[in-house]
């Protein structure tokens, strides 16, 4: 895990710390290929310049986002953002996360992409990738 990441999941609390660090260790085990670093403020993992996951801290908890996930089909990740396709789930205890079900998320996360890498390029419109 870089020390940027390890900085971030740090100044959380300790329960949200132990969310934080299951998650970088299991995103960084299954997308291995990936580039990662603090992203306006946040960890995100990339693959290709294209941003595929990412965690933060929020009221409701420790956030894991998808950005292209509102394709993934997941009932879990039902907090959903109709206009960028992403899709979320919030946790506020380690044993919530459900390693198996991530594994899946990511995987999907490598399969099915939009290009959020030219957003700006194409001033604010998506196109699918995979």
């Amino acid at each position: 895990m870089l020390p940027d990441i390890q900085a971030y999941n740090n100044k959380q609390t300790p329960d949200d710390k132990a969310i934080c660090d299951l998650l970088a260790t299991e995103i960084s085990k299954t997308l291995k290929e990936a580039e990662n670093k603090i992203w306006h403020a946040h960890p995100v993992w990339f693959l290709e310049g294209n941003p595929i996951v990412g965690y933060s801290k929020q009221k409701k908890g420790i956030r894991l986002m998808f950005w292209s996930g509102i394709g993934f089909d997941e009932e879990s990740l039902n907090v959903r953002g109709e206009k960028f396709k992403d899709a979320s789930i919030f946790y506020n205890n380690a044993s919530e996360v459900k390693t198996k079900d991530l594994k899946r998320w990511l995987q999907k996360g490598r399969d099915i992409q939009w290009d959020y890498k030219n957003i700006v390029k194409r001033k604010g419109v998506l196109e699918r990738l995979k």
